[in-house]
């Protein structure tokens, strides 16, 4: 798609989303030096720490950490209203948290952040330095989350979330070709920006078919997982009040695939990684008419072509590209077609409990 063509994209601020995008390089640089500083100090294990969504977006930094990571590297996903009451027997002194928190003030990472900085561990935090958790874990760890789940999808902070991780497994000799990789995603943008264009007319086309549905079923897989359950429970329950369920391929034929019937929407996200094969098999399953539900929707993120970065590197920037497509562009739809704005909450955040 020409860098010059207009498209209107809705609700979606093209030209702030570049320029925060031409800013994040700079911001990326300051994870990537955070992640020095553990690597020369050393670490026994990486704790990826989050609540709700946060947890969810941290996963995808698990699967890669774990995919180009030695056999001796332990990466840990924990959640931290878990940790609060359980602990875990892994986590010294010696060990490094990586955490995020939009508002600054989530109460159980919040818990969690004191009582690990008082048991001496590192915590990094995605966060607003002058918020309770950045005050908590100390400026100099903290870094601006660059993700806003309400007016947009999460990519900026995924991409600040793998700065760190991936600089981690490249001061370990895992992965070699992390310069690369940052100079090759430098200007991604843009083509996350085309990609929008290019998927705008079918998001609105799937709002107006399903976004009234009473249930609605997603299927993801491998680096794409924690982004599906993000979409299904953060955006469509929590931001829309939709009933739906997520279920990863390879749990799918195992009970789920017995609530298919004929008006169940159902979403398979395919990604590029080990994992696309069990995707192709519930795509063979929904395409084979079995169950007579032809309400089903294959979102690959394969079939989107960002020019100038390697083929190794898709499986890192896939989740990038499904939290564009879904998380931005096919919430902002579902919440014209249901009238109901994705920032109105009965009880989140709106009382203690």
């Amino acid at each position: 798609m020409a860098e010059t063509e207009k498209i209107e994209i809705m609700h979606f601020d093209q030209e702030g989303y570049l320029e925060d995008g031409r800013a994040l390089y700079e911001t990326g640089k300051k994870m990537t030096a955070m992640a020095d500083r553990v690597a020369d100090e050393g670490y026994d294990a990486v704790f990826l720490m989050g609540v709700g969504g946060t947890w969810d977006e941290l996963m995808q930094l698990e699967y890669l950490m774990n995919k180009f990571g030695d056999k001796d590297l332990e990466v840990y996903l924990i959640h931290a209203a878990e940790w609060n009451v359980m602990g875990h027997k892994r986590m010294t002194e010696k060990s490094v948290v990586l955490t995020a928190s939009e508002s600054g003030t989530t109460p159980e990472v919040l818990e969690a952040c004191k009582k690990m900085k008082e048991m001496g561990i590192r915590v990094f935090a995605m966060t607003k330095p002058e918020g309770l958790i950045g005050q908590a874990v100390g400026a100099e760890n903290c870094v601006a989350m660059a993700s806003d789940h309400g007016s947009g999808g999460c990519e900026k902070g995924y991409y600040l979330a793998d700065c760190f991780g991936l600089r981690l497994l490249n001061r370990r000799g895992c992965f070699p070709k992390f310069d690369l990789f940052i100079e090759q995603t430098k200007d991604i943008w843009k083509d996350m920006l085309d990609i929008r264009k290019r998927f705008e007319p079918k998001a609105e086309e799937l709002a107006r078919k399903y976004a009234l549905a009473p249930y609605t079923m997603f299927i993801g897989s491998g680096a794409l997982w924690g982004e599906t359950i993000l979409y299904s429970m953060c955006i469509l329950e929590e931001m829309q009040w939709k009933r739906t369920r997520s279920i990863t391929s390879h749990d799918f034929f195992h009970g789920t695939l017995e609530l298919l019937e004929p008006g169940v929407p159902v979403f398979l996200f395919k990604g590029e990684d080990e994992c696309r094969a069990l995707d192709n098999r519930v795509e063979a399953f929904l395409r084979s008419g079995v169950t007579g539900d032809e309400d089903y929707v294959i979102i690959d993120t394969a079939e989107y072509a960002i020019p100038g970065l390697d083929d190794d590197f898709r499986v890192i920037v896939s989740p990038w590209i499904l939290t564009v497509l879904a998380t931005d562009r096919m919430a902002r739809h579902y919440e014209t077609v249901t009238k109901h704005n994705l920032k109105y909450r009965r009880y989140y955040h709106q009382f203690d409990y």
